[in-house]
């Protein structure tokens, strides 16, 4: 049995037709403006859900970035500041190596007692180095500094606690140093050795018994440069990781998320092309009839 097809039919066919063309052109339109495949959820729900998990990554990994850059500045606000807190006691070294020689008069001694005094300030200052008005000593203390000025200094910063920055989901790396386990704390800190050591001078004391104290000083800040080296390293081995990992997702997000140029203008084209075909074959197939030249 076969079924009568009107024109009426006939026009709303074409009219779907044409309909179905010009929104599938306006889509291209659009994605050849913006170059991206997924201008909403609606256009590819599963490639949608793909993009925002990685959209959410690449802000983890933004997030993680910014974490080693702070961690970085606190690290290399450490190292410079045992870096001259070596220097300083080698030359309380030097100086103590000098006044244990017994050719110095009165006068020169004192010049190095009060050199030693200008030496012990210079540490103090170093111990309590703060970045970003932080102290890199003092773990997680807000306090105006690590150590106190009192005679001696006394470390004020919390016991056991620390300074951590994450850098990717499952590690983090400390970022602070121990102040007191560098420099010591009250009567058995080295602010205090330098002060015993001045003391001798100005007695008239032999201070060479102090030099094994003062090596044992300088190892320990030594040690304690090498540990934030090495906390450097694991945050540039971090950020190498974390710029591998951005470029990877980069590239996978636009592999969902973004359309090629070329293709987009070629596909558009084309679904111009086919519109105007669409309207041309259109025209031919729905000829007007007689009623329409007698309204």
């Amino acid at each position: 049995m076969l079924n009568r097809v009107t024109n009426q039919m006939m026009s709303a066919s074409a009219q779907r037709n044409l309909q179905s063309a010009q929104s599938r052109l306006a889509e291209l339109q659009e994605r050849a403006m913006t170059l991206k495949n997924i201008s909403r959820p609606s256009d590819d729900p599963a490639g949608a859900a793909q993009a925002i998990a990685m959209r959410a990554q690449l802000s983890a990994a933004a997030q993680y970035g910014t974490n080693i850059s702070d961690g970085n500045g606190w690290l290399a606000a450490a190292d410079t500041a045992l870096g001259q807190s070596t220097n300083i006691l080698n030359r309380v070294r030097d100086l103590v190596v000098q006044a244990s020689t017994g050719t110095l008069n009165s006068t020169a001694k004192e010049a190095i007692a009060v050199e030693l005094e200008g030496l012990g300030k210079d540490l103090l200052t170093q111990a309590n180095t703060q970045y970003l008005g932080r102290n890199v000593f003092a773990g997680s203390s807000d306090t105006v500094g690590a150590f106190t000025n009192t005679a001696p200094p006394s470390f004020v910063g919390p016991g056991g606690s620390s300074v951590e920055r994450r850098v990717d989901a499952a590690r983090t790396v400390r970022v602070d140093s121990d102040g007191a386990a560098i420099f010591g704390d009250g009567a058995g800190s080295v602010f205090a050795l330098v002060s015993d050591v001045v003391a001798d001078i100005r007695s008239g004391a032999n201070p060479n018994a102090r030099l094994a104290a003062i090596g044992e000083r300088i190892k320990t800040v030594i040690d304690g440069r090498a540990d934030v080296g090495m906390r450097q390293t694991r945050l540039g081995q971090a950020q190498d990781s974390l710029e591998g990992m951005k470029a990877t997702l980069e590239t996978q997000r636009a592999r969902v998320e973004d359309t090629d140029l070329g293709k987009a203008v070629m596909d558009l084209k084309l679904q111009e092309t086919n519109y105007q075909v669409a309207l041309a074959v259109t025209a031919k197939v729905l000829q007007p009839t007689l009623m329409d030249f007698l309204r």
